[in-house]
């Protein structure tokens, strides 16, 4: 099982792999971009001196990776190096060699080369895996300051590196242009690492509460909480009624509450982070 697990980690780093490498070969290397993170740095040597990207990413990296061995731990930084050893097999002898350049418009090329990055770089997280660089650091700081998203931690620390592109390319527009590829990669990041993090939080006032409970437990099987409350206007105690559900099982929590009390008071607020048992892990 333990091996199956292995395995299938490996093919999801391969996607997520290819997806970076298109991000970064096919669209964001083409159009003068470099959005942050080693990638941005090779993007520019490159530029500068035709070092292969994904050799000189890895040569960076080394330093990074004894750092997370130090300070993360020995599993994470061994996942990221065999992350980072089929990133650059995958951009220096696939994808060169074989796949074409985007040469359209630049704008285009910034915002599809976010995406693919994005994509590639929040199915790696996802899985619990990183490509080393500044990623490593955003793991640090996100350690440190769990309120913060791992999209935005990068997005703060890849600014210098964003900046310094203007000097390399010797136009502002591909610092712009590279802003333009950082938003979208950070957006699609946290889609994506939190999508399965995410639900409502619903509130429910109804003379019916006990009732509406009992069918969310059986029928759903999910969990809810009464709150004692009083009526702001009558002075009567009253049970508010909470349920914390996945985004796709509000319509059917809504149509209990509306076959058991249509004269119910309903609040469902998204909650961007729900943990415990049902939802994910509290690590």
């Amino acid at each position: 099982m333990e091996k199956k697990n292995v395995l299938i980690n490996i093919l999801v780093e391969i996607l997520g792999s290819f997806m970076l490498a298109i991000g970064i070969f096919c669209f964001a290397e083409k159009v003068n971009v470099a959005p942050g993170g080693v990638s941005g740095i090779a993007i520019m040597l490159k530029y500068l001196f035709e070092l292969p990207v994904g050799i000189t990413s890895l040569v960076i990296n080394i330093p990074l990776l004894i750092l997370a061995y130090k300070f993360i731990s020995p599993g994470f930084t061994y996942r990221s190096l065999r992350t980072l050893i089929i990133l650059t097999v995958v951009i220096d002898y696939i994808v060169t060699p074989f796949f074409p350049q985007f040469a359209g418009d630049r704008m285009l090329g910034a915002i599809f080369g976010g995406v693919f990055m994005g994509s590639g770089l929040g199915i790696i997280f996802f899985m619990g895996s990183s490509t080393a660089g500044t990623d490593i650091l955003s793991y640090l700081v996100g350690r440190r300051f769990p309120q913060i998203p791992i999209g935005k931690a990068i997005m703060l620390i890849d600014t210098l590196i964003l900046a310094s592109s203007i000097l390399v390319f010797k136009n502002v527009e591909s610092a712009m242009f590279g802003v333009i590829a950082l938003f979208f990669q950070t957006v699609i990041i946290d889609k994506i690492v939190y999508s399965t993090e995410g639900g409502r939080n619903i509130l429910i006032i109804s003379d019916k509460t006990e009732e509406i409970a009992k069918k969310i437990i059986t029928q759903k099987r999910r969990g809810a909480t009464f709150l004692n409350a009083e009526g702001a206007y009558s002075g009567k105690p009253t049970k508010v009624l909470m349920c914390a559900v996945r985004g796709w099982e509000y319509h059917e929590i809504k149509k209990i509450i509306r076959e058991t009390d249509q004269k119910a008071f309903v609040i469902a607020a998204q909650a961007e982070n729900v943990m415990g048992e049902g939802f994910s892990n509290m690590e």
